[in-house]
């Protein structure tokens, strides 16, 4: 069982599942909509485009089931160092988060509004209703895009600290998330 559970020296396998796959399908959002940015219409686009809200929703149920279990785990968990550096990598996973629950969420909330419906994977979650309600529409139309990528800038210097955490500093960091589960 404690291979599961997160523990003061790494995270289990639970939270280990949320993150890489959170991880991979949002490198799949991103350079979908990088392939729609630098190829523009084509069929390769399409297929990737094609895919952005079923697997957003995906993203939005595992943002709340990351939460919830963080929550379940927060005083199991790995701590940060109680220092400047420590301070700001709980400051950075907060934001990280923020934009990971706002993100899918306003997009979500364009859907109930545009009228057209949405049923991804064939679940019916918003009727078509044919009426674009616009105060549904205006904050996703103003963030959704340009606070996708600012969170695409963020898990990049998440990338790059877990880099110098392991080539500079040597201090084990990775493994946390990466390495066994027990010792």
């Amino acid at each position: 069982m404690s291979r599961w559970l997160d523990s003061p020296l790494r995270y289990g396998l639970v939270s280990r599942l949320l993150h890489w796959s959170m991880a991979a399908l949002l490198l799949w959002q991103f350079a979908s909509m990088a392939v729609k940015n630098i190829v523009g219409r084509h069929p390769l686009t399409a297929f990737m485009v094609g895919s952005h809200k079923p697997v957003g929703t995906v993203l939005m149920l595992l943002v709340l089931v990351r939460g919830a279990w963080g929550l379940s785990q927060w005083a199991r968990r790995p701590p940060h160092p109680r220092t400047l550096i420590g301070r700001g990598a709980t400051a950075g996973h907060a934001v990280l988060y923020a934009l990971m629950a706002y993100v899918p969420a306003v997009a979500l909330l364009r859907e109930a509004g545009s009228g057209r419906g949405f049923a991804p994977f064939g679940i019916p979650l918003f009727p078509a209703t044919g009426q674009k309600i616009e105060w549904m529409l205006a904050p996703a139309n103003l963030s959704h895009g340009v606070l996708a990528w600012t969170l695409c800038a963020l898990i990049a210097g998440h990338v790059l600290m877990v880099a110098l955490h392991q080539m500079w500093w040597r201090d084990g960091t990775l493994a946390r998330m990466a390495g066994p589960l027990q010792r």
